[in-house]
């Protein structure tokens, strides 16, 4: 809270904080600077949610910075006894918007929680997990939120400009797709952290808890796109609610979805924000085909995947992505390539990487999934990627895996990365993997005595500790530039990349060559050389 933006960083913010825990009933928090200690106000009508106290529930951090670290101190002595096991989660979403509501503000709601709601309240929530639906026609439904509460409790929030933000701590299936509607509709965001330890994920939830505080906010926004005559803008991906087919409608806004936009600041301003781009226009096949984007393509094609699983099985999805891309190369080679044998797959300089990208997208868990890959992480993924950048998806699907055996410690740049195939690694080698959201340091069983002694400062492969999240920061070149090249690697991603060390032929040696796209997948999924013969015969029919 002392490190939240400010749009003047002389001025005093005029940001106010109140604080709700929960379980079965709501408890308020009276905080206000003149209190000695806070005091307490219990809500056990979860059906009919109020705020109890206003005077002290919304308070200048500054001013009462006192009583709220006194109230954080004592919150976890206030519970540690507590046996109560089922959780609201719909009041207390009703809550926040009642408290800004009644202070005729828009704002952001930070909720942490861990379980199912199936405690008596609106927003109930039955376990309908089923992995026999996976695979079938009604596979759909498991994406699908189980109730309309949240999407209607999405609309109010919109409408009173009350983002929320989500960070979930489950130790077994709480629903997702449900719980994600109202942050995903009012352009939040949801954080999950599975099987949380203290030990080793504190790292990872402080960090992205405080690059979510820190980030410059608009509120009560209105997006609108507008293009020149003859093109218009028909669908939207995004974290994003919309009442009408032109205006995209978000309770809260950071710095990464802008158009033209108008939003309240920080400060109370009602302020416009218009982004141009200009764009050539071509009328020959062959100037777009030498021209076009092939990870904003795979972007794209992502997110209208991602969404047709909603409403599709998904082998259905994957035949649909596999059709359009083979007649996307089918065209070219009819009406852009040179004569050749039909025998000989011919692919625009531009899109020569397509086949492999969109098999990755095929094989992703949102698509075809492991049998160890749950619901709640399929669905995670899915509104996890409905609002990712080009750059994040790129690296997403396609991973970046660096030889750091090959790094010039005196130089600024990175090895070049390697191919994520595992016939790719050397046992003497070590690699550096990262998707913007996992970070792997893969270990061979004959690395050199004096390279893990400069990483890890043990001689011997077999002291290397595997559950280590962080690297010892050792006195030597290597071990310096290889913390600034995470630590750059971490501050390019919208989340904080956990650290794992794998240890060749170790257990995780199993989850990182998850990441090898290139190869054949445990659950099936085809490896590179496989999918490109298979895209090979499906242009070919198309042609004949």
């Amino acid at each position: 809270m002392g490190v939240s933006r400010r749009e003047s960083p002389e001025a005093d913010s005029g940001v106010r904080v109140g604080f709700v825990t929960y379980n079965k009933v709501l408890h308020f928090y009276n905080v206000k600077g003149s209190l000695a200690q806070p005091q307490m106000m219990v809500v056990s009508d979860v059906a009919d949610m109020f705020v109890p106290l206003l005077d002290g529930f919304l308070v200048n951090v500054g001013e009462s910075r006192a009583v709220i670290n006194s109230l954080l101190d004592q919150i976890p002595e206030m519970f540690a006894d507590t046996r109560e096991t089922e959780t609201v989660f719909g009041p207390v979403i009703q809550a926040g918007l009642e408290a800004l509501k009644a202070a005729d503000c828009a704002g952001k709601l930070f909720i942490f929680h861990s379980s199912l709601p199936i405690a008596e309240a609106p927003g109930k929530l039955k376990n309908r997990e089923d992995k026999k639906l996976v695979g079938t026609d009604k596979e759909k439904s498991l994406f699908q939120p189980q109730t309309s509460f949240y999407g209607n409790l999405a609309k109010e929030c919109v409408a009173q400009g009350c983002c929320v933000d989500l960070f979930l701590f489950p130790s077994q299936y709480v629903d997702v797709a449900t719980l994600g509607v109202v942050p995903v509709s009012t352009g939040g965001s949801v954080y999950k952290y599975t099987y949380f330890q203290a030990d080793t994920d504190s790292g990872r939830f402080l960090n992205d808890l405080r690059r979510d505080v820190q980030k410059n906010m608009g509120f009560d926004a209105v997006m609108r796109v507008r293009t020149s005559t003859g093109i218009r803008a028909t669908d939207f991906f995004g974290s994003f609610y919309m009442s009408n087919t032109t205006d995209v409608e978000q309770a809260g806004l950071d710095p990464d979805k802008t158009c033209a936009v108008l939003y309240t600041s920080c400060t109370g301003q009602r302020r416009l924000r218009v982004h141009n781009l200009a764009l050539n226009c071509c009328s020959q096949l062959a100037d777009l085909y030498r021209n076009c984007e092939t990870d904003t393509l795979i972007n794209f094609f992502t997110k209208y995947a991602y969404r047709s699983v909603l409403s599709s099985p998904t082998k259905a999805v994957r035949d649909t992505l596999v059709n359009q891309c083979a007649q996307i190369l089918a065209c070219y080679r009819k009406n852009c390539a040179s004569p050749s044998s039909a025998g000989q797959l011919i692919l625009p300089e531009c899109m020569k990487l397509l086949p492999v990208y969109l098999n990755c997208v095929l094989k992703s868990d949102v698509l075809h999934p492991g049998a160890d890959v749950s619901l709640d992480d399929r669905a995670y993924l899915r509104q996890l990627l409905s609002c990712m950048d080009v750059a994040e998806s790129h690296v997403f699907f396609y991973p970046r895996l660096l030889p750091l055996h090959e790094l010039d410690v005196d130089g600024d740049a990175l090895p070049l990365a390697v191919r994520g195939s595992e016939e790719r690694l050397s046992k003497g080698g070590v690699y550096l993997l990262e998707n913007g959201l996992n970070l792997f340091l893969w270990v061979g069983a004959n690395v050199q005595q004096e390279l893990l002694q400069n990483i890890f400062g043990t001689p011997t492969f077999g002291q290397i500790d595997p559950n280590m999240t962080a690297l010892p920061e050792l006195d030597n070149p290597f071990s310096k530039r290889l913390r600034e090249i995470i630590q750059s690697f971490r501050t390019q991603r919208s989340r904080y990349m956990k650290l794992m060390v794998v240890k060749q032929e170790d257990k995780l040696e199993l989850i990182f060559k998850h990441f090898l796209v290139e190869d054949k997948s445990n659950h099936g999924g085809a490896s590179y050389v496989d999918f490109l013969c298979h895209m090979h015969k499906e242009i070919r029919q198309l042609l004949s």
